[in-house]
């Protein structure tokens, strides 16, 4: 059995076995074991009891995490020319059609969030073979296909993020970095939990919230007790 390193056991003797903890004793161990360099993200996995291979059990949705994401979100918009202005001063990283639409064909998907309009969708479904994998495709459910490009640049920069239950049944997101207090990492937490129970579909059976993990990057998970989430 390879042996721990320094940081390795700080980390395990900090973390009870088995222990689910409160959330606000999870979002501070978060920073506690965390040793990168650099200011990791703040990570959430929530394990849902629903069966994703059901449409009518699918959970996906769009939260607006109170205290942002942490990072600078690059968005490219693309639109009419009747829109570039606006765009530009809602934020975009980059504003323009043909040319991106050109540049992305050639293998540039250099952002996090494409935000476009209903009448252009037609132009960019040729480019899901290059967008799809990487999880750019705008998607009217994700607020990423509106007429209202300003805004949903707006919402983007200032922190709103889109969710989809993955195959296993499990909702992952960054919502945050280590670097926010605790207080900031218990307002994003629980922002976004109450949006997936929202989201709840009426034909899952049982407990729904199965489990709650907190995590950054590269550190171990931390249970949480559900139950705590609402005491804080």
């Amino acid at each position: 059995m390879s042996k721990l390193t320094k940081n390795q056991k700080l980390v395990a003797d900090k973390i009870e076995a088995g222990k689910a903890y409160s959330l606000k004793e999870a979002c501070a161990l978060v920073k506690e074991i965390t040793t990168t360099k650099f200011d990791a993200s703040f990570d959430i996995d929530v394990r849902l009891g629903v069966d994703p291979r059901k449409a009518n059990q699918m959970v996906r949705g769009v939260v607006s995490l109170p205290n942002g994401t942490g990072k600078q979100v690059r968005v490219l918009c693309l639109c009419t020319p009747d829109k570039e202005a606006e765009a530009q001063a809602a934020g975009a990283d980059y504003v323009g059609l043909d040319e991106y639409i050109n540049k992305i064909k050639g293998g540039w998907t250099d952002v996090d969030v494409i935000i476009t309009m209903p009448a252009i969708m037609g132009k960019i479904g040729a480019l899901g073979r290059v967008l799809g994998p990487r999880g750019l495709m705008p998607n009217p459910k994700s607020g990423t296909v509106t007429m209202d490009v300003a805004k949903a640049i707006r919402e983007v920069k200032q922190g709103k993020i889109d969710f989809k239950v993955d195959k296993t049944g499990i909702v992952h997101a960054s919502i945050g970095k280590v670097s926010f207090t605790t207080e900031q990492k218990i307002g994003n937490a629980k922002e976004f939990i109450a949006t997936i129970i929202k989201l709840k579909p009426a034909t899952a059976k049982g407990t729904y919230i199965k489990s709650i993990y907190l995590s950054s990057t590269m550190s171990r998970g931390i249970k949480v007790d559900p139950k705590t989430v609402e005491e804080v």
